[in-house]
């Protein structure tokens, strides 16, 4: 299949690590040009690195916290003055855990900011380049807890099911542009952030690190957790022209965890 992305400009949030540096990757090899985005600048210049360019390829980075919505807002109006973006791919670490009950507001408005608000930042400052070259993807990543909220993650929870209805709303309303706007779902993937959760797990419960994993591992049907560079091939169809019909959508990857269709 030609995904035909080579020649188009991708702008990759949590770019560092996980699904974010998979998924630079992944677009950089079919022949994307990268702008790698987050807030430490070594971890970015040692992705950049790693980027493919034998399709000549031009890829750079762009060093902003999310934590500051008008930091970001700043950096990207700058960043699009010389160049104009096909994909955006929103992908932002998650709110600490905890449960709901026991959340304070601040949390919210935290993780409010930083993803729905960042995320709207960054559609409404590319989205102009887009609607010109009728051609735009722009790929979220939430959680399966959109479809099926997970126990313990209380704000993440919240926010994620904010996002995923922006985004639908979104699809609706940009789809005439040629523009999708579609939600990725990954499940327990192996990741900082699950390694994470695992160790919060293990001292909650004085559990194992181990028989915390066994345990999450048996409630998946594929009986493990998924690779960030499964997601990043999910990620890497979706913005190409051959997912050019699919939008408004939540595309759960998590091996059959979730219950729901």
């Amino acid at each position: 299949m030609n995904l035909n992305l080579k020649n188009k400009n991708a702008l990759v949030c949590g770019a560092t690590g996980g699904i974010g540096k998979a998924s630079a990757l992944a677009l950089a090899e079919e022949g994307v040009n990268v702008t790698l985005v987050a807030r430490n600048e070594d971890k970015l210049k040692s992705v950049l690195e790693e980027l493919d360019q034998n399709q000549n390829q031009s890829h750079t980075y762009l060093v902003a916290d999310f934590s500051n919505p008008s930091e970001l807002e700043n950096k990207i109006k700058e960043a699009t003055q010389s160049k104009a973006y096909h994909i955006l791919l929103n992908n932002t670490g998650g709110p600490p855990g905890g449960k709901i009950s026991e959340a304070k507001t601040q949390e919210f408005l935290a993780a409010f900011n930083q993803h729905l608000i960042c995320n709207h930042i960054l559609v409404q400052t590319l989205l102009p380049g887009m609607k010109e070259r009728g051609y735009g993807r722009v790929i979220n990543v939430i959680s399966t807890s959109v479809k099926q909220p997970l126990d313990g993650l209380g704000v993440s929870n919240t926010i994620r099911g904010a996002v995923a209805n922006w985004s639908k709303t979104l699809a609706n309303e940009l789809g005439e542009f040629g523009i999708t706007v579609n939600n990725i779902l990954p499940g327990a993937t192996a990741t900082g952030r699950l390694t994470e959760i695992i160790k919060n797990k293990a001292n909650k419960t004085g559990k194992t690190e181990e028989e915390v994993t066994q345990a999450m591992q048996s409630a998946i049907p594929a009986k493990r957790f998924g690779q960030p560079e499964e997601l990043a091939n999910v990620v890497t169809f979706l913005a190409s022209e051959a997912a050019g019909y699919i939008n408004g959508i939540n595309v759960p990857v998590d091996g059959g965890r979730t219950k729901s269709l």
